[in-house]
């Protein structure tokens, strides 16, 4: 996938420490708890979703180029070590988080952090930080692809393990569901790519807005649906609280164990940040679609922690990678790839 992204957030003043994306996202979330949308109205709400899901990864396939595929799969151990960041490390830490349940997390909101524990890489987002922290960029591109590839698979099958067929509705209609969704119409993207590609350089600025607007409208409809079901009659303030404060942990464990522990394995400066950007980030845009899938009428509050660590995510790794594009190596390390602005960040 091109780095070269559009604009994914609105302009904002320089004082203020938020992405304007997550603002319109928490505004979502507040809409729906207004307005919530049911019967004929949810059934073809629910149907755009999914078209637009299906279109979102159509556009993935269709920007990644097969130079970029081939350029990164020489760099098998860093996909090997991204792979076991989001798909070993993490699931391995949100069953030690087990032990918080119920005294810190209700059984409810368990459910829903492990399944965070277990999503795909971001695609976007891991390129857009990488590229602005000086890293390799094709590295992530392919690292966040093959992620998401992975997880369109292995997700289920985790959750369906770990979380339990009790709270997660499994089986190979539910994967086929996913794989319908999601992978086929990547791998469609792949095979138009020699004649759709020019057109989706020239408007990249306006499917950069579909690109966000298909992700405010899984959120729209998962928590209107969640609303319907009384979702916020479920958790208190206090939990919430608390629900915030495990997953700053998390994050910053995994933000740690991305960047020391790819030292330690003797990764260079531009794949260790694309380790860290690549390998301690979870997809919106994959998860979501998945939730509703496996979770049916629970999707609202099993995606609450996905929705909170994707806010949380996005701002601590912004301000990480300014300061590593600071670094005093990276004045004198090529930039792996094409470069891009500290405003378009993306899921």
């Amino acid at each position: 996938m091109n780095s070269r992204h559009p604009r994914l957030s609105l302009k904002l003043p320089s004082w203020l420490p938020v992405d304007a994306y997550i603002l319109v996202l928490i505004g979502t979330v507040a809409l729906a708890s207004l307005f919530p949308v049911s019967g004929t109205a949810a059934d073809i709400l629910d149907k755009v979703t999914v078209g637009a899901i299906a279109l979102l990864f159509f556009l993935y396939g269709a920007k990644l180029s097969t130079a970029e595929i081939v350029t990164g799969l020489g760099h098998w151990r860093l996909h090997l070590t991204v792979l076991a960041a989001t798909f070993l490390v993490f699931p391995l830490l949100g069953l030690a988080a087990r032990g918080l349940v119920p005294y810190v997390l209700t059984p409810q909101l368990y459910s829903g952090f492990l399944f965070l524990c277990l999503v795909p890489s971001t695609i976007q987002s891991s390129i857009a930080f990488t590229s602005i922290a000086r890293g390799n960029v094709p590295a992530a591109i392919c690292a966040g692809s093959f992620s998401s590839l992975v997880g369109i698979v292995l997700t289920p099958l985790l959750a369906a393990g770990l979380i339990g067929g009790d709270k997660v509705s499994f089986s190979g209609g539910s994967v086929l569901k996913i794989v319908l969704q999601l992978l086929l119409p990547f791998l469609l993207g792949q095979a138009l790519r020699r004649w759709v590609g020019g057109f989706l350089t020239r408007h990249k600025k306006v499917l950069g807005y579909f690109d966000r607007g298909s992700i405010l409208l899984v959120v729209y409809a998962a928590f209107s649906a969640g609303m319907v079901r009384g979702i916020w009659n479920q958790i208190s303030p206090g939990r919430l609280g608390a629900l915030l404060l495990v997953e700053m942990v998390l994050l910053a464990v995994m933000l740690c164990l991305t960047w020391y522990g790819s030292k330690r394995l003797g990764f260079p400066r531009g794949d260790r940040l694309a380790i860290q950007f690549a390998g301690s980030k979870k997809s919106l845009a994959a998860g979501l679609p998945m939730a509703s899938v496996l979770f049916g009428a629970q999707a609202g509050l099993a995606v609450l922690p996905l929705m909170l660590f994707h806010q949380m995510q996005l701002m601590v790794c912004a301000v990480i990678a300014k300061r590593r594009a600071q670094d005093p190596e990276a004045a004198t390390e090529p930039i792996a790839g094409m470069p891009v602005t500290a405003g378009k960040i993306a899921k």
